[in-house]
């Protein structure tokens, strides 16, 4: 079954103290690119939460955040005391100003908070990586919805391809005749004496030009192993994408070579539902 590069996944961590989310976010690209958002304390882990993603993702645009929000019990920061009383003294001797005053604009002053380097214990390292574990499970699973959807649309309109073949077929019988008949009809009218024989040899020249039996086999072959290839086990969005390449390329020269104007309404219908596989075919991993 085919899988959609586009997912998503959220899972929160309750710890003491503080609030732990983990969200990840996948949109189709070429490679695998890894954008991570991580709080300053947590960066010594963010090699081991990136190596984590890639070994569960292995293409895809993916934007990974984690968000720590302390329930008050612990804060982050603590005010400097004795550089802050050391703001006040001094600004008591430049100006005037009652006790709040000076503490307001003492502890605007640089260094009047100080920041303490949380570690983070193997506790919850473990736990996070455990809560990013269980993001990523949200985003295969939603990478397999999206991929599902994809795979019967995909179905559905290599079907619609194979039908207006079989229409192009059809049309293919009288398409030669007729061109024929137009052909002879041209040489009567210029009224002209030809040689027979050397009229039928250009004749059968000029229309080996217009044949498209070679192109109609495989163009009915490419679209059953796009479909062979669809309900395979495995996800390849770049092999899917070469064998659209090889489908186009027969339609396209059906179209150039059909020199009949219901023929070639057929094969716009073709390019059209190739062109919407096209579009979403970026999107399969």
């Amino acid at each position: 079954m085919i899988q959609s590069m586009t997912g998503f996944g959220k899972h929160v961590l309750q710890l003491p103290g503080k609030k732990i989310t983990v969200e990840l976010k996948s949109l189709n690209s070429k490679n695998l690119d890894i954008n991570a958002r991580v709080p300053q304390a947590y960066r010594e882990k963010e090699l081991e939460f990136r190596n984590t993603i890639a070994r569960a993702l292995s293409r895809g645009k993916i934007d990974f955040g984690l968000y720590v929000e302390a329930n008050g019990q612990e804060a982050s920061s603590q005010i400097n005391e004795p550089v802050v009383r050391n703001y006040m003294e001094q600004l008591a001797k430049i100006a005037d100003g009652d006790t709040l005053r000076l503490l307001e604009m003492s502890l605007r002053m640089p260094d009047a908070l100080r920041t303490e380097r949380e570690e983070v214990d193997a506790e919850e390292f473990k736990a996070i990586q455990e809560t990013l574990e269980k993001a990523l499970e949200d985003v295969r699973a939603f990478r397999l919805e999206e991929g599902s959807a994809l795979e019967s649309d995909f179905a559905t309109r290599t079907r619609t391809i194979q039908r207006l073949l079989e229409q192009v077929e059809e049309l293919d019988a009288e398409r030669l005749s007729g061109i024929r008949q137009r052909l002879e009809r041209a040489v009567e009218e210029l009224k002209e004496t030809v040689d027979p024989n050397r009229f039928e040899q250009e004749l059968i020249y000029y229309l080996e030009k217009y044949d498209i039996t070679e192109e109609k086999v495989r163009l009915g072959k490419h679209l059953e192993y796009f479909l062979s290839t669809l309900e395979s086990g495995e996800s390849n969005g770049k092999k899917l994408g070469f064998i659209c390449q090889e489908i186009g390329r027969e339609i396209n020269t059906i179209g150039s070579k059909a020199n009949d104007a219901p023929m070639q309404r057929v094969v716009v219908q073709m390019k059209n539902e190739l062109e919407k596989i096209k579009e979403q075919i970026l999107n399969v991993l």
